[in-house]
Formats: C-alpha cells, structure tokens, sequence
C-alpha cells in the first residue's frame, strides 16, 4: 500500500496551500487519517486527523483555526487546507492512514504513510 501526497510549494507568508493525499497499489480500509510534518533537525509532529467513523477531527494548537482537515474514507483520500501559512510552517508534509482504531497523535499508531511533500513559507 502506498500513499501519494502532493500539492506542496513554495509561497509566501500570509498565502494558502490545499495538500491533498490518496492511495495508489492495494486498496486498504483506514478508520481515520493524519497529517504529520517534520522540519529539519525536528521530529515529526502531529498536527490533524479525521475519524471516518463519525468525522470527527482533532488539531494541533499550532495549527488549529489556520488549518483544516477533510477528506473521504471510502476513498482513504484526505486533504489538509492550509491558510495564513507562517515561515515556522516550511517542512516536509507527510500524510498516514491507521487500520484500527489507536491514538491518533502518535506515529507509531499509523500502518502506512505518504513519501512526504515539502512545503516553503518565505517572509
């Protein structure tokens, strides 16, 4: 199983970027999807999921109110709005997707990720 993220770029701060993630290969059945970020040097940080079950979601603090998680679960396709992006957002955007049910803000809860799409904030 593999996921594909893109929709990552260069943009100023201030601007707004719509990452999207989908699988490719072997279909799979995920009960709720994340996205994570890592900047060099950091470890990956949680920053938004959505249960398929019921819709629900759940945000960092860092990004809650600029970010917003959606997506479809019969299709384990999910995207991540991001607006008044801010320098301190640039790193790599990685998107996973968890067979059971688990604590949604942990790596190791995730069975299957995306290669990652960077993303660049300028000031």
């Amino acid at each position: 199983v593999q996921l594909q993220a893109f929709g990552g770029g260069l943009v100023q701060a201030g601007g707004s970027l719509r990452l999207t993630c989908a699988p490719s290969g072997r279909t799979f059945s995920s009960v709720y999807m994340g996205w994570f970020r890592q900047a060099p040097g950091k470890e990956r940080e949680f920053l938004a999921a959505i249960m398929w079950t019921d819709s629900s979601t759940d945000y960092v603090d860092s990004v809650k109110g600029r970010f917003t998680i959606s997506g479809d679960g019969a299709k384990n396709t999910v995207y991540l709005q991001m607006n008044s992006l801010k320098p301190e957002d640039t790193a790599v955007y990685y998107c996973a997707a968890a067979g059971r049910f688990g604590r949604w803000r942990f790596v190791n809860e995730y069975d299957y990720w995306g290669q990652g799409t960077l993303v660049t904030v300028s000031s």
